[in-house]
């Protein structure tokens, strides 16, 4: 029980973290250039400039819609975990079998993650993309894939947000 707990804990601590802090909301990448008024300082012009050069404004677009829809599959995983996590401390399940349920939700994850990677027309995000889906593929390995998704799977929002953008 107190594996499952712990597990459940980590579990929905890692998807509110994901809701709150991680990842955009769907109207904050509309695809216009970023110049809203925000406090994110002068680093938004810098990080838009540089990928902005080089992609044409079909990737651009292209990327907006990829990354939103890695969002979208990141923030509906971590639902479902965290309901999982509730129902299997209500079914009582054993800590191996909430960590064989975890495993699953992160292979599937992974996978459609990765094939959002595949629609990327700009390769540094097909690279990122490509890179997030083995990261949450080694999460789905991981001997304890409650303790990864408390360490590592809230930092992936993060850097999607940092780094996935036209």
């Amino acid at each position: 029980m107190s594996y499952a707990t712990m597990a459940a804990r980590a579990a929905i601590a890692a998807g509110l973290a994901i809701l709150v802090a991680g990842c955009q909301t769907p109207g904050s990448r509309s695809g216009a250039p970023v110049s809203t008024p925000t406090a994110t300082g002068p680093a938004t012009p810098t990080v838009a400039a540089s990928p902005s050069a080089t992609p044409s404004p079909v990737t651009a677009a292209n990327t907006v819609q990829v990354c939103q829809a890695v969002d979208r599959l990141i923030i509906a995983t971590s639902r479902k975990i965290a309901a999982d996590s509730t129902a299997a401390t209500e079914r009582e399940l054993t800590g191996e079998q909430l960590a064989d349920q975890l495993r699953g939700n992160l292979a599937e994850l992974a996978d459609q993650v990765r094939s959002q990677a595949r629609r990327a027309e700009d390769p540094q995000i097909r690279k990122l993309v490509s890179g997030t889906a083995d990261q949450i593929d080694a999460g789905g390995r991981a001997e304890r894939p409650a303790a990864w998704l408390a360490d590592t799977f809230t930092r992936i929002p993060a850097n999607l947000t940092r780094d996935c953008r036209p």
